[in-house]
């Protein structure tokens, strides 16, 4: 079944497209699509063709990567203020990670075809995607060093706050199991750690909802590594107007 879009939902809700020409928007708008992302659609896997590029709205994407063993780890989290499918214009033979939806939500959709037209008509559209790339790579290297050094209480945090800071409004759909995975840690972990954030009166958790009541304390619980991606993506990524959802 093919759920339809609230009418509310448009390209200039992503930070990204929002910040380019009238020009770029005037020949690109009318291929882009608004689609739907149900929860656990594979955008792309490790090493294939992209034919589209993502651009989202109130999704979220996680980008993975596999391990031999069948597990997998996040390395980065995408949602209105980027691209999924940066593969496409960084001259690579095909994305080195696998692109999952995590929060269902509308994104724009682009063919890639016209990205490369446009790319190589206006090096303005390169630019803007190669300032996101690099707030992406920051962020991929923040959070190797997250998972390695900071407890598993400053790992939730940080990931709460990056999908925070990529939604509208206070609330996540995200199960403790589903955190477990993208952490690469033990759910027992993620339980201990979201009952003490709950104890708190941080964050309210029922049903794999998780709202947010104390976004300040969830700062300051959190470790350098969200502040530093924050101030990345801060000074690379533009920040626009944001149009409400509700």
């Amino acid at each position: 079944m093919t759920r339809s879009i609230p009418s509310s939902h448009d390209t200039r809700q992503n930070r990204l497209l929002s910040s380019l020409c009238a020009d770029i928007k005037n020949r690109l708008f009318p291929h882009i699509e608004l689609v739907y992302l149900p929860f656990g659609k594979v955008l792309y896997e490790s090493g294939s063709e992209l034919r589209h590029i993502y651009f989202p709205i109130d999704a979220i994407v996680s980008l993975l990567l596999d391990l031999e063993s069948g597990t997998s780890m996040e390395i980065a989290v995408v949602g209105n203020d980027g691209l999924v499918g940066y593969s496409l214009f960084m001259g690579g033979e095909g994305p080195p990670s696998r692109a999952v939806v995590h929060s269902a939500g509308t994104a724009s959709r682009l063919p890639a075809s016209r990205l490369s037209d446009e790319i190589s008509r206006h090096d303005e559209l390169l630019t803007r995607m190669l300032r996101y790339t690099q707030s992406l790579i920051t962020q991929m290297a923040q959070i190797a060093v997250c998972n390695r050094h900071h407890t598993i209480e400053q790992q939730l945090c940080r990931r709460l706050l990056l999908s925070l800071d990529r939604l509208y409004g206070n609330e996540l759909t995200m199960t403790q199991e589903l955190i477990a995975n993208l952490l690469g840690v033990r759910r027992e972990g993620i339980t201990e750690a979201a009952g003490k954030l709950q104890k708190a009166g941080i964050i309210e958790y029922s049903r794999g909802k998780i709202r947010v009541l104390d976004r300040a304390r969830l700062e300051q619980l959190s470790c350098e590594c969200y502040r530093t991606i924050s101030a990345e993506s801060d000074r690379l990524v533009p920040e626009v107007a944001r149009v409400n959802l509700r």
